[in-house]
């Protein structure tokens, strides 16, 4: 029998970005998420965190509770949330990437398109961004 997963994708505004930051979120995010069984990706840079989480529906409830009470950060926006049976990122408890090329600009991100963005459009970064990791090649 094949377990159905959770998956969540939010948005958000770092406050106070730093490098150091960035470097503790990971390892934290690293250790905490293969403990719980979540794996993910995030794409971050000053004015923007992307996130998706997948793992047991309790676990990534827990977590996104967490995350929206983190103070590193601010205007949380979820995304993305649904059920699935295959991960995407099965190989990574926390891939890490800075926002792509092909991610929104910083005027897109000012003008307003995360309160835009569809689910599908979400769910479609992270799908695009999954096939560019070697887990699935």
């Amino acid at each position: 029998m094949i377990n159905t997963i959770k998956h969540i994708i939010y948005a958000s505004t770092p406050f106070g970005f730093s490098d150091s930051d960035l470097d503790h979120i990971l390892i934290k995010s690293r250790y905490n998420n293969d403990k719980n069984k979540i794996t993910g990706a995030l794409f971050c840079r000053d004015d923007l965190y992307l996130q998706y989480l997948e793992g047991p529906e309790i676990e990534i409830d827990i977590t996104y509770s967490k995350i929206i009470e983190d103070d590193r950060h601010t205007e949380v926006l979820l995304l993305n949330s649904g059920l699935s049976k295959r991960r995407l990122f099965a190989n990574w408890a926390m891939k890490h990437d800075p926002v792509q090329s092909w991610m929104w600009t910083r005027e897109e991100i000012n003008g307003g398109i995360l309160e835009k963005v569809t689910e599908n459009e979400a769910m479609n970064i992270f799908i695009k961004h999954s096939r560019e990791t070697d887990q699935f090649l």
